[in-house]
C-alpha cells in the first residue's frame, strides 16, 4: 500500500537488538522496471547558491576534525535541533551523523510506485519509474504530499532518478528552504561503465542540477552497483574525488551514496572519512549482527543512514494502495508496526518510504508518535505478515533477504 518504499522479526527481538538477544524517454528502452537491475552493473522564497555558500561558511567555520580511532573525520557545527528545517514540536529528528543535520524520523522516498491509483493512466505503459511528468494531477498530488510533509515536519526528500529530481524540485518550488534535497541521477551515475570518472559524474550532476533549475543540493549520494563491491578501488576514489570536487565548488553541502552491499558500504565507511551519509536497505525483518554489524561502523564513524524499502518493495501488503480498498485499514496498520519496528534501531537515522497521498504521510507522522515497541500481539503480527512478505518476494527482490541480519 506504500509504494515507494523506497528502499525479520524474532520473536520477543526488539529492532535494534542484537540475535540471540530478548532490517526522458532518452532512457525508456533501459528503465522498464530500474528493480530488475539490482544485480546489474529562482523564485524568490528559494534558497539560491549564493546565500547557500554564504551560510556554508558559517557552517565550515564549525569543522572540528580529529574524531575517533580510525582517523579524522569532518564533522560539521551542528544545526540546533529546533533550527532545522520544517521543524514540529511534534515530530522527532534525528541527527544525520557528522553533517549535522537534524532529520525527521520518517523521510519522503522519492519512488511512486502505484501513483496510478491516484491518478489513473499516469504510467502510459511505461511503469512506474517514467510516469507523466506534465500531467497535471501528478504534479498537483506531487506537492499536496509535499505540503502535507512540510506541515508536518517531515523536512527531507530523497530523490534517486532524474524523473524524480526533476518532479521534486518542482514539487519544491518556491520553498526549497523548507525541506532538504537528497539528489541521484542514478541513469548517468556509478551503474553505467561510462559515468565511474570524476569529470563524468560532475557532467551528470551539473546536467541535473540545471534540468532541475536547483541552485544547490543538500545530499549527493549516487546510486552504485547494488553490490558495489564490484567496483574497483579505483572506481570509488573517482567517486569520492567527485563528491569532493563538487562541495568544495560549492554546488552540494553532503555527500553519500546508495549502495545494497552490506560488506563494502561498511569497508567504505572504514576507508573514506569523508563519507557523510548512506542509503541502504532495511526492512521490518531487518535484525543488527551480534558483532562486525554495518551498523556498528556507522556509529564509530558517524554516519547517517537512511532506510529503503522498509516495507520490502510493498511485499507487505495485501492490498494496492487504493484509498478506499478493503485491505486499506489493515494495511496501514502493518505499515505503522513496520515504521515503529524500524526506528527501534537507533543507529538508523530514519526510513525513507515513498508516498502517493496526503493520507500515507498522516499515517506515517502517526508512526512516528506511536509507542516504540511492540507489544507481543503486535510482535507476532508483524512477524507473521513479514514471513509472508518474503515468501510472496517477486524474483528481482530476492536479494532483500541478504538484508535480514545487518
Amino acid at each position: 500500500m506504500y509504494p515507494n518504499s523506497k528502499c525479520g522479526i524474532i520473536s520477543g527481538l526488539r529492532p535494534g537488538e542484537v540475535a540471540g538477544q530478548t532490517l526522458n524517454r532518452k532512457y525508456r528502452f533501459e528503465e522498464k522496471v530500474m528493480d530488475k537491475k539490482q544485480d546489474n552493473s529562482i523564485k524568490p522564497n528559494d534558497v539560491t547558491r549564493r546565500k547557500f555558500m554564504r551560510d556554508g561558511a558559517v557552517t565550515a567555520a564549525g569543522l572540528a576534525v580529529g574524531l575517533g580511532a580510525a582517523g579524522s573525520k569532518n564533522v560539521y557545527a551542528e544545526t540546533p535541533k529546533e533550527k532545522t528545517r520544517s521543524y514540529n514540536s511534534e515530530m522527532e529528528y534525528r541527527r544525520l551523523g557528522k553533517t549535522g543535520l537534524w532529520v525527521s524520523a520518517v523521510c519522503l522516498g522519492g519512488h511512486w510506485k502505484r501513483l496510478d491509483k491516484m491518478v489513473p493512466g499516469l504510467f502510459k505503459g511505461g511503469g512506474w519509474i517514467n510516469p507523466d511528468l506534465n500531467n497535471e494531477d501528478f504534479k498537483k498530488n506531487r506537492r499536496d504530499v509535499v505540503s502535507r510533509c512540510i506541515e508536518l515536519g517531515i523536512n527531507y526528500i530523497d530523490a534517486c532518478t532524474w524523473q524524480e529530481v526533476v518532479a521534486y524540485a518542482e514539487a519544491l518550488r518556491g520553498r526549497r528552504d523548507k525541506m532538504y534535497f537528497g539528489f541521484s541521477w542514478y541513469q548517468e551515475e556509478m551503474r553505467k561503465p561510462d559515468f565511474r570518472t570524476v569529470n563524468a559524474l560532475i557532467g551528470t550532476l551539473d546536467k541535473g542540477m540545471r534540468e532541475a533549475k536547483l541552485d544547490y543540493v543538500d545530499v549527493w549520494r549516487p546510486t552504485m552497483l547494488s553490490q558495489s563491491g564490484r567496483h574497483t578501488k579505483g572506481e570509488v576514489d573517482e567517486m569520492f574525488g567527485a563528491l569532493e570536487k563538487s562541495r568544495k565548488q560549492g554546488k552540494v553541502r553532503f555527500i553519500g551514496l546508495s549502495s545494497h552491499d552490506r560488506e563494502h558500504i561498511k569497508w567504505m565507511m572504514e576507508t573514506y572519512p569523508e563519507l557523510q551519509v548512506t542509503c541502504t536497505p532495511y526492512t521490518a525483518k531487518s535484525k543488527v549482527l551480534p558483532t562486525d554489524s554495518v551498523f556498528d561502523a556507522a556509529k564509530k564513524h558517524d554516519v547517517g543512514m537512511f532506510g529503503i524499502k522498509p516495507f520490502a518493495g510493498n511485499s507487505l501488503f495485501e492490498g494496492d494502495s487504493s484509498p478506499d480498498g478493503p485491505m486499506a485499514a489493515q494495511d496501514d496498520e502493518l505499515a505503522r508496526m513496520a515504521i515503529r519496528y524500524i526506528l527501534g534501531n537507533p543507529a538508523l537515522t530514519a526510513p525513507i518510504p515513498g508516498m502517493i497521498n496526503t493520507h500515507q504521510v498522516d499515517n506515517m507522522v502517526r508512526a512516528v508518535k506511536e509507542r516504540r515497541q511492540l507489544d507481543v500481539a503486535e510482535a507476532e503480527k508483524l512477524e507473521k505478515a513479514m514471513d509472508e512478505a518474503w515468501a510472496k518476494l517477486p524474483a528481482h527482490y530476492q536479494w532483500l533477504k541478504d538484508w535480514e541480519y545487518v
